[in-house]
């Protein structure tokens, strides 16, 4: 049996890839880590613990909050 077996039986699935550090996160979304922190405090950005205790952004989350940012620019854009 492989790993993966055994760790789908007992629910958990890996998200390898699926999420960024907070230093990368912040980069992305042209933000100062600070923000990055307010922004899980605030529950606008999903975290996940890995297994050394590192805190990571889930990429879904940033993707929303690029989506937002995009959304607010261009509504911005229609006042004006």
């Amino acid at each position: 049996m492989a790993v993966t077996d055994n760790a789908s039986e007992q629910g958990f699935e890996p998200r390898i890839g699926r999420s960024v550090s907070l230093d990368h996160a912040a980069e992305l979304l042209g933000v100062s880590r600070r923000t990055i922190y307010n922004r899980i405090r605030d529950g606008r950005l999903q975290t996940i613990r890995t297994l050394g205790g590192s805190q990571r952004v889930l990429l879904d989350s940033v993707q929303d909050n690029l989506t937002d940012a995009m959304t607010v620019s261009r509504s911005d854009k229609r006042i004006n």
